[in-house]
């Protein structure tokens, strides 16, 4: 059975821009785990947020990501990429480029998690230089995980500022199109194939510039293996520099969370899980569309409507998650949590991103163990109308 919502009565999505509090329309959605909300591009979707609905969205092919950027459909907000990188990953596994893109996110390829150690000590040392209060999040998590996507794609790591200056419009949820965005990406694939051409690049760049002397690759065009460098670059920088300024926000408003780490660093990925299953970095939805009719609980969906998977409301389902709102080391299902996605499209980088996740608590448990808020929780600015929930600044002392 459809279920019409009169316009007037349609809730705006997303709910709220804060990350340090759970948005109270989630627990009023329990009883309505499939609702008609307006976007912000004006348009209606269905917003899931029971955990059982919020799977079988990500796991059932009727509902389509690569077909959210077609022409006419109903959309979130305005896209700020061209319409065929939408679905990126799909476009890579079309193009037979998986298998390099898998190999440069191993988390246990040689000498990565080394690296990715004296990263962070460097940064956390410069931090402890300059005196409190510092800015965790922008001389901590956005600069290391910039330097490691740039290890990982083999570029300079005095080129991540250029390149991270585009995140800003990139990952923007605007209702109208935003002029800035085509500026950002063609500056941005003009760099990735100067990278190409460069033969002192190494990591993932070199190994696709190798690929353009295969005749089983002379199909990709420059332009497509440079799209693999951006899309890395910036969905890799802005989803682990959002989760580990989100997972430190999360420490700090549980101190009790932070002493057990601090008495024990064998329980970080245990808390990494379950900092990922209450974390709240997902600003919006994830977005598909019905490619079919299809019933969703007790909602009809039709063939060409917007679906968006509510993320956070899966996560502190209590269907799922016994008493959701505690944190609890050693609950056994954390990792049954969505924040990395699911189905076809669930993120390839899992292992990598928790990875990083840890290395960063480790070196700041070590390095910065009294750290904490030098503002009130309150006077945290948190970014409007971005793919993320983050604040602008995070700063501490310690």
């Amino acid at each position: 059975m459809s279920v019409e919502t009169p316009p007037d009565q349609l809730l705006d999505f997303p709910f709220s821009w804060r990350g340090d509090r759970l948005p109270p329309e989630i627990e009023l959605l329990r009883g309505e785990p499939v609702k008609r909300v307006r976007t912000i591009a004006g348009d209606e979707a269905w917003l899931v947020s029971s955990h059982a609905l919020c799977k079988q969205v990500l796991e059932d092919p009727s509902f389509s990501l690569k077909d959210t950027s077609a022409p006419g459909v109903p959309r979130q907000y305005a896209l700020t990429i061209p319409p065929e990188v939408v679905n990126n990953m799909g476009n890579i596994t079309g193009a037979g480029l998986r298998k390099a893109v898998l190999k440069a996110l191993n988390p246990k390829a040689p000498g990565l998690v080394e690296w990715m150690r004296s990263a962070a000590a460097d940064l956390a040392d410069r931090i402890l230089d300059d005196g409190a209060p510092g800015d965790l999040r922008g001389s901590f998590a956005d600069p290391y995980s910039a330097a490691l996507h740039c290890h990982i794609l083999g570029i300079p790591q005095a080129d991540a500022p250029r390149l991270m200056r585009s995140l800003d419009i990139a990952f923007m949820n605007s209702a109208c199109p935003v002029a800035g965005a085509r500026l950002n990406w063609d500056r941005d694939i003009a760099y990735m194939v100067e990278r190409l051409d460069d033969p002192s690049t190494t990591g993932l760049m070199a190994e696709l510039a190798a690929l353009r002397g295969d005749p089983q690759y002379a199909h990709l065009t420059d332009e497509m293996l440079a799209t693999v460098g951006v899309t890395m670059f910036g969905a890799g920088v802005i989803s682990t520099s959002g989760f580990l300024t989100m997972a430190l926000v999360s420490l700090i408003q549980h101190p009790e969370l932070k002493d057990a780490l601090l008495a024990d660093r064998g329980l970080i990925p245990a808390a990494v899980d379950e900092l990922l299953r209450i974390n709240l970095s997902i600003g919006d939805g994830l977005p598909r569309l019905a490619t079919r009719d299809v019933t969703l609980g007790d909602v009809e969906v039709r063939e060409g409507e917007l679906v968006l998977v509510l993320v956070e409301g899966a996560n502190f389902d209590p269907e799922v998650f016994t008493d959701p709102h505690t944190v609890d080391l050693a609950r056994e299902n954390s990792a049954a949590h969505l924040s990395f996605g699911g189905g076809r499209h669930y993120c390839p980088a899992t292992a990598l991103g928790k990875r990083h996740a840890e290395v960063a608590l480790e070196t700041l448990l070590d390095r910065m163990p009294g750290f904490r808020l030098a503002v009130p929780i309150e006077q945290l600015v948190w970014r409007t109308g971005f793919m993320k929930r983050i604040p602008e600044r995070l700063p501490v002392m310690w």
